[in-house]
């Protein structure tokens, strides 16, 4: 993710001080969602740089109902926000009825808060509908001069929308997560470069690469990792990615790169040096 500019940083720890002291009050009086919606249009304008008067509107018409505030910059729709009483926990129904609003605007990201607790999320345009959590901070927990929260603070601001903090961020959250790097430990490369190593512990060792695979799946990564929706998805974008990365093959003759038609072209095993797989 960009780094936040220093400008940018220090208007983070002014600011953010100024409305953890006002949330603080919002909490002890229990204010109702009218007066949330409030302070989150100021925290999206003071903390966060948009235009009160030209990129915040409140009330947004869809289909019939309103959603509590969008964000609009040059005629486009960069978030609705789904606010609660700031008493209220959120939960799943306030989350679906801000996807339900973005789905129908064609709207990628939303934002869930109470005005303490802020959720990102992102919609994936599929059969049914999905949404993901990006990222998700307690205001009230926030440290204004803390790298990590004036960085969380970047994926919401105008200035983070201008250079794509909140995509590149996203963009991490795919990536580095415990469903895509269970299933690269478990790629081909992976199990043989763990294979080759284990087998120096002991001189005439026998291990197959199954052996190798089933311990992995059984007693080292957690069944969640590897099995369900998320890892599935990781699976997949695993796959993709080497298939974008696997470098053509040329004959001993060097001629042109001939194009494989594997079915699953994967992360594919280079073999061993005198060794036919399974000793």
């Amino acid at each position: 993710m960009a780094s936040v500019p220093k400008k940018l940083a220090d208007h983070y720890a002014k600011t953010v001080s100024e409305f953890q002291r006002v949330l603080k009050v919002a909490v002890d009086r229990d204010i109702n969602e009218a007066d949330t919606v409030a302070i989150v249009k100021d925290i999206f304008s003071d903390v966060m740089g948009f235009d009160k008067y030209t990129e915040i509107t409140r009330e947004y018409a869809i289909r019939g109902t309103f959603c509590d505030l969008a964000i609009k910059i040059e005629d486009k729709l960069q978030y609705l926000v789904e606010v609660k009483a700031i008493g209220l926990d959120l939960k799943e129904n306030h989350l679906r009825q801000a996807v339900n609003y973005g789905a129908n605007q064609g709207v990628q990201w939303v934002v869930l808060t109470n005005g303490v607790r802020w959720e990102l999320h992102r919609i994936r345009f599929e059969k049914p509908v999905k949404h993901e959590l990006v990222s998700s901070f307690n205001f009230l927990d926030l440290k204004p001069k803390k790298p990590e929260d004036q960085e969380t603070h970047f994926l919401f601001s105008r200035e983070g929308l201008d250079k794509s903090a909140r995509e590149d961020y996203y963009e991490r959250v795919k990536s580095v997560n415990r469903f895509v790097i269970g299933n690269i430990v478990l790629s081909d490369p992976v199990v043989t470069l763990i294979r080759r190593e284990v087998k120096k512990l002991s001189k005439g060792l026998k291990l197959d690469k199954s052996e190798v695979d089933t311990i992995l799946r059984k007693e080292v990564l957690k069944r969640d990792v590897i099995e369900g929706e998320e890892a599935a998805k990781a699976l997949a974008r695993v796959k993709q990615i080497a298939r974008k990365t696997k470098k053509p093959q040329k004959s001993a003759m060097h001629s042109e790169p001939k194009s494989t038609t594997s079915a699953d072209p994967v992360l594919h095993e280079q073999p061993e040096s005198g060794d036919g797989g399974t000793d």
